[in-house]
């Protein structure tokens, strides 16, 4: 729900900060650069978003995660969006996805927000003794995964016969 009203906050100071520029600068000026940055904002996509798929797939065929790639692309595509949109303040944030140290504090800002939201899904830790202890078991357990939880740590062996194996001979 916050980012949906950020959104909408987003977008109707972007069209009063549209009309109040419009209203001095005039309206024809103003739609030749609404019209202006929309191309840009195309042309940005096709170029940049090819490049960095180039870069990805060479990345891949490397053996490696292209996740730089992968976000360079999306903010590419992102800034690129903006630019097509109409309004002053969405250009100025689709200007800013395209340049590169941007992109990077963009990156690190995204990278911390994900950070503190993994911090609060997974409950923030308590700060008394019975209960940290009890809070430290439920994270060894959550990694463990369930099929360790056995009280006295025996091991249960046997075999194991496939449905392949057991057909008629």
């Amino acid at each position: 729900m916050p980012i949906l009203l950020f959104i909408s906050i987003f977008t109707l100071l972007d069209f009063v900060v549209l009309f109040s520029v419009g209203s001095h600068i005039g309206l024809m000026t103003t739609l030749l650069l609404v019209l202006l940055t929309g191309f840009i904002g195309l042309h940005l996509i096709r170029r940049e978003g090819v490049s960095t798929l180039a870069r990805a797939r060479a990345r891949m065929q490397a053996g490696e995660i292209p996740s730089s790639e992968l976000f360079t692309g999306a903010a590419l595509i992102f800034g690129g969006a903006l630019l097509m949109a109409p309004g002053f303040l969405s250009d100025a944030l689709g200007l800013a996805c395209l340049i590169p140290n941007a992109r990077r504090l963009m990156a690190r800002g995204l990278t911390w927000l994900g950070l503190k939201a993994s911090v609060y899904q997974q409950g923030q830790r308590p700060a008394g003794g019975a209960q940290r202890d009890e809070w430290s078991a439920q994270q060894r357990d959550a990694r463990q995964g369930p099929e360790s939880n056995d009280s006295d740590g025996t091991t249960i062996e046997g075999e194991f016969i496939s449905r392949d194996d057991q057909r008629p001979r």
